[in-house]
């Protein structure tokens, strides 16, 4: 037996998201069934203004329904500093924390010579751009620790050489709590080379 079509194209729809399989996407049509009006409303507004509302910031590529994000317009934040992250969702990461009160810039991607992504693919010349017009001291790297993270690190780290820019990339290694028997290499060879003194 088959749905009728609107139940089957919303249960195709809810296919489309990540993680979710066919009995999930065929329960989630058919919750929405149950709904109030107002609900499916705001639901099917929600989704239509992501599309013509949501825009990238003109000055970090965070995710915005304005020119400029509320981090970039926050006087509160440290103008001095900023975190180069990957993806506008690392950053929710980091503002969950609440410890850093700098500002961000994201890159869209990471340079990968084997997949054809260069320099100007993921805008790069916006962000040394602005870390020269903002006379920027700090540019703090928070991306994947894997061969493209390194080899986009290394790249802007060069072009910075010759500035006053303090370059820092965050510590990846052992996580709190873990039990090292079940840690892979990689991440014990990255936490040895980020060994800080003890005593």
């Amino acid at each position: 037996m088959q749905y009728p079509t609107t139940i089957q194209n919303l249960i195709e729809c809810f296919k489309k998201f990540p993680g979710i399989g066919e009995k999930t996407a065929e329960r989630l049509a058919l919750y929405t069934l149950n709904l109030d009006p107002e609900m499916v409303e705001l639901f099917s507004n929600s989704l239509e203004d992501t599309k013509t509302k949501i825009k990238r910031c003109q000055k970090c590529n965070n995710l915005t329904e304005e020119d400029l994000c509320l981090i970039c317009k926050d006087p509160s934040r440290d103008h001095k500093k900023i975190c180069v992250v990957e993806d506008p969702r690392n950053i929710i990461s980091f503002e969950k924390i609440g410890t850093y009160r700098g500002l961000y810039y994201v890159l869209n991607g990471l340079i990968s010579p084997l997949e054809g992504i260069t320099p100007e693919d993921i805008n790069l010349d916006q962000l040394i751009q602005r870390i020269k017009e903002e006379e920027i001291e700090e540019v703090i790297f928070a991306v994947r620790p894997c061969v493209e993270g390194e080899t986009t690190t290394l790249y802007i780290s060069k072009i910075l050489s010759g500035t006053k820019v303090k370059v820092s990339k965050i510590a990846h290694g052992v996580p709190i709590g873990a039990d090292m028997e079940y840690v892979d290499p990689m991440t014990l060879e990255t936490a040895f080379d980020n060994r800080i003194q003890v005593s």
